[in-house]
């Protein structure tokens, strides 16, 4: 039984059930599909241009649930509240690569989702991806898909030192081992407990950059500039914007991602990440919703990369992508709660009067329940007129909370 409730907020809808013609204008419901620190940003930026927001996440502490105007606490295969939700909202988007294609393709019957389920489903799969990337000549690292360990026993000797990644549902440096040699290799995939995986050749790493742009329904595309990443323990830990590469490289990344982009059919908010191998790119990963290595644009850009999002899912002109600052982005994980002393680890609050000396530092939190080690939990972005000013800021402040290189 549909609640009076929901035929109202359902009313952005035309009333034989139909996706509405035309860009969809607020006080439209929107959906988000995941509830994470990504979607966070995302019902902020959707609650500033005047629409609701309607959260689906599992999680009953989610940072985006908290703040929507109505969370769904279920699963994502949950039918029941898919129904609610494809009711309730006239347009649905995620923020969480890994929400199952089935359920974009079943909310799909009813209402717009964006991106397309067919675009998710090739970034949420390895092997799809780096397959993708092959037949559509874009420059990417050598692999194999691996089934069974007699896929492991007949690689290509030169996929040596390699990685191998699980196919599916690894982030943050989870769910992948450096592998010297094929015993390597079938040690890791026996620890992988044999799902299937992608083999990669390890690249001689120059430095890693991404681009994160937006496309609409049209076509149009509106790039950020290219940031560049360094990482600790495979989680995201600083970005650089624009990237201390040349013009050329830049625009090259730019390129290629907006081709990655137009292949794919994509609409919405796209980050492609690349390393960067004896001065040439290659295309890592591709991330169908708004990407960590973007949050400087929040603070640093015309427009962010969230409220792209919000354009390209209601069909509104996308937003002018120019940065207006240099900036430098700095996670900041759970890790920064726990003490090490010789006595153990004790939690406790970061000394946060430490950032706050720093009058161009930008402080977001995410509203998470609670702080574990790996889990991101803030960041905090730089922004300053003189490029290498805002870096040695960031470098200071980052030092100063006390965020220490292992």
């Amino acid at each position: 039984m549909r609640s009076q409730e929901l035929e109202r907020d359902a009313s952005a809808r035309t009333m034989d059930g139909a996706p509405p013609q035309g860009p969809v204008l607020p006080p439209a419901t929107l959906g988000m599909l995941g509830g994470g620190q990504l979607g966070r940003f995302f019902v902020s930026a959707a609650h500033e241009m005047g629409y609701r927001v309607w959260v689906l996440d599992p999680d009953p502490h989610s940072p985006a649930g908290r703040i929507a105007d109505r969370h769904l606490p279920a699963a994502y295969d949950d039918y029941a509240a898919l129904d609610l939700l494809a009711q309730g909202c006239a347009a649905i988007t995620t923020e969480f690569e890994n929400v199952p294609a089935g359920t974009l393709d079943y909310l799909a019957k009813f209402v717009p989702v964006r991106p397309s389920a067919a675009a998710v489903a090739v970034c949420q799969n390895r092997i799809a991806e780096k397959t993708f990337l092959r037949d559509h000549g874009l420059p990417h690292g050598a692999f194999a898909p691996v089934q069974c360990e007699d896929d492991l026993r007949h690689a290509n000797a030169g996929l040596f030192p390699g990685i191998l990644k699980v196919a599916r549902f690894g982030y943050d440096g989870k769910g992948q081992a450096v592998v010297n040699d094929r015993e390597e290799a079938l040690a890791a995939f026996r620890a992988f407990k044999g799902e299937t995986c992608i083999l990669e050749q390890k690249l001689k790493l120059d430095y890693e950059v991404s681009v994160v742009l937006a496309r609409d329904g049209s076509g149009a595309v509106k790039s950020f500039p290219a940031a560049e990443n360094s990482h600790r323990k495979g989680i995201l830990d600083v970005s650089i914007a624009p990237a201390r590469s040349s013009p050329c490289l830049r625009d090259s990344a730019a390129e290629y991602a907006e081709l990655i982009a137009e292949r794919l059919g994509y609409v919405g908010t796209l980050g492609v990440e690349f390393f960067v191998s004896r001065g040439q790119l290659y295309v890592n990963e591709m991330a169908p919703r708004p990407h960590n290595s973007g949050h400087y644009t929040v603070d640093a850009c015309v427009t962010s990369q969230y409220e792209q999002q919000v354009r390209a899912l209601c069909g509104l002109p996308l937003g002018d992508a120019r940065a207006h600052s240099a900036a430098v982005m700095v996670n900041i994980l759970g890790d920064l709660w726990f003490e090490r002393s010789a006595a153990g680890e004790r939690y406790r609050e970061p000394d946060w009067s430490a950032l706050a000396a720093y009058p161009n530092l930008k402080l977001h939190f995410y509203g998470k329940h609670h702080a574990r080690h790996g889990r991101k939990m803030a960041h905090f972005t730089v922004i300053d007129s003189d490029f290498d000013r805002a870096v040695k800021t960031a470098m200071a402040a980052r030092a100063a909370i006390g965020i220490k290189d292992e």
